[in-house]
């Protein structure tokens, strides 16, 4: 566009020039050798520009003959690189797609028209085609020539760590993701490694100058970067409580500043603060996490703060946090604890029950059994309630990567994925295959289990024996039932019931029935089911 403008302007220029030469007629007059030669001054500024452009025109055919060769050989290498780049582009494609013959093809293909030395994507083609191939060797190999050129060292040290990963040497991964951040600080997955390494090598400090960096570069935001601070302080807080204490409680300090809500760093800096006679501020960290996320852990923390205290006043801490997040089932909890270790077993019992009307859950059950166990001492009831906890929903705990466990950790120990646990409910068991029934929570009476008592009968009593079988076409007479139910016969001679001992619910025993009379399984030549019996209410059990 800017030739275009330049050329009319010139034309302009010369237009105009010649208009005013025009308007001012004149005579040029040259003598040369006794000659004199007078033309007007129009002719002769004609003369001159043709003159010019015939000596420019003559210097261009010169120019493009003698560069003619260079020309045409130039045209021909574009035509070639770019034959050599569209092969590129497509291999690279078939790369993306998994092609692995199409994309092996177009790298000779692509290697043929354009030098290698000249465009490093060939090289990479190279190594992503025997990938795909299954030449895992061969690729390593080609990321490691990518050592040797500056401009691809990071490419290489890139698929050497892919490659390491793959093969699940974690300590050859981190090496290479270490040399690439040296390199490149800015670069996320090195970082990240190299966050791990020193987090496993317990380099605490280390970790955080690389969070810092990252903060600083705006590789990550700013909360993200104020996340992973706590959770290295918490971790390094926690590693050095008993060896450098005023570290472990300025780091622990910082760490729940950085992030109240969080747990871990709430209990530790909370611990710091009660090992300094901070009572009342460590209560308050522990209140505030308490009302972002009740956890047990704060709830048994903040309840044994002083070791001084009696139970009741524990019991009235207990309470205290109750009032902070009321109906929730760790308040619950936590008074039932509580008022357990006071012996108040009414206010125990009251407050379990509570909690499992609101989460019926496996810890529920089994401080309830605790309850019973310490009040009553009834073995039945203990068991029953145990064998409930055994069918609950599981309590939650930290898990990560599907690994759970009940003590924190900074990072997962299957993956080294920093800050990956999570406190949440784990998988539910396998073993979890009785649906139970919706029942009040109490009172909690264990089944009633009766002995099959014979039925007087009018009619004459047949013995039956083993041998020989009776014939079928002579049946055996049975007694008439008083009322219009048939009466079930007697079972085999089974284990008399232990006073204080409950059979568990999903035995081969009699359930009692509030509208009808017990009822006994049938033998195993009984002819069929009657209509009345099957018509009856009885506990469903389902594998899901």
């Amino acid at each position: 566009m800017i030739r275009i403008l330049f050329f009319l302007l010139v034309v302009f220029l010369l237009g105009l020039g010649f208009a005013w030469l025009a308007d001012r007629p004149g005579d040029m007059v040259v003598t040369f050798q006794g000659y004199r030669y007078t033309v007007s001054l129009m002719a002769a500024a004609v003369g001159v520009v043709a003159i010019v452009a015939a000596v420019m025109i003559a210097w261009w055919l010169v120019k493009s003959i003698w560069n003619s060769p260079y020309t045409v050989a130039r045209y021909f290498r574009v035509r070639r690189r770019d034959r050599g780049y569209q092969a590129l582009s497509t291999g690279m494609i078939a790369a993306g797609a998994g092609d692995a013959a199409l994309a092996r093809k177009k790298n000779k293909e692509a290697a043929k028209l354009i030098r290698s030395d000249q465009e490093p994507l060939i090289r990479l083609l190279d190594a992503q085609a025997a990938l795909l191939e299954g030449d895992h060797d061969g690729a390593r190999d080609k990321f490691e020539a990518m050592l040797d050129d500056p401009e691809m060292r990071l490419l290489g040290l890139r698929g050497l760590y892919l490659e390491a990963e793959r093969l699940g040497d974690r300590a050859a991964a981190r090496h290479y993701a270490g040399r690439a951040a040296d390199i490149a600080p800015q670069l996320g997955w090195a970082a990240d490694s190299t966050i791990e390494e020193k987090i496993v090598s317990g380099d605490w400090d280390g970790a955080l100058k690389i969070v810092d960096a990252q903060k600083a570069t705006h590789q990550i935001e700013r909360d993200a970067a104020n996340r992973r601070r706590s959770v290295l302080l918490t971790a390094k807080a926690t590693a050095l409580f008993d060896v450098e204490f005023p570290h472990a409680k300025t780091a622990a300090l910082e760490a729940n500043r950085l992030r109240p809500d969080f747990v871990p760093a709430a209990l530790v800096a909370a611990r710091a603060l009660f090992r300094g006679d901070d009572t009342r501020k460590g209560a308050k960290i522990l209140e505030a996490a308490w009302k972002a996320e009740p956890h047990p852990d704060v709830a048994d923390l903040y309840v044994h703060a002083r070791h001084g205290d009696a139970v009741a006043d524990r019991l009235t801490r207990a309470r205290r946090l109750q009032s902070l997040r009321q109906n929730h089932p760790e308040s619950s909890l936590a008074v039932a604890r509580a008022a357990l270790d006071a012996a108040d077993y009414r206010l125990a019992r009251k407050e379990a029950e509570a909690a499992i009307r609101m989460q019926p859950r496996e810890g529920a059950w089994l401080l309830l059994a605790d309850i019973e166990e310490a009040e009553t001492g009834d073995v039945g009831k203990v068991r029953q309630l145990l064998a409930r906890a055994v069918r609950a929903p599981r309590d939650p705990a930290w898990v990560a990567d599907g690994f759970e466990t009940d003590k924190w950790a900074p990072f997962s120990p299957v993956s080294g994925r920093l800050d990956a646990f999570e406190w949440r409910v784990p998988v539910e068991r396998l073993g979890t295959l009785i649906e139970e029934e919706k029942a009040p929570v109490a009172p909690v009476e264990p089944p009633v289990l009766e002995a099959p008592s014979p039925v007087p009968a009018p009619g004459p009593v047949v013995e039956v024996q083993a041998e020989p079988a009776p014939p079928k076409s002579v049946p055996p007479p049975a007694p008439e039932p008083a009322n219009d139910r048939k009466p079930a016969e007697p079972q085999p001679a089974k284990p008399a019931a232990v006073a204080g001992v409950v059979a568990p619910a999903f035995a081969d025993t009699t359930f009692v029935d509030d509208e009808s009379e017990p009822t006994q399984p049938p033998l195993p030549d009984d002819p069929g089911v009657d209509p009345d019996e099957a018509a009856k209410p009885r506990r469903r059990f389902s594998l899901f």
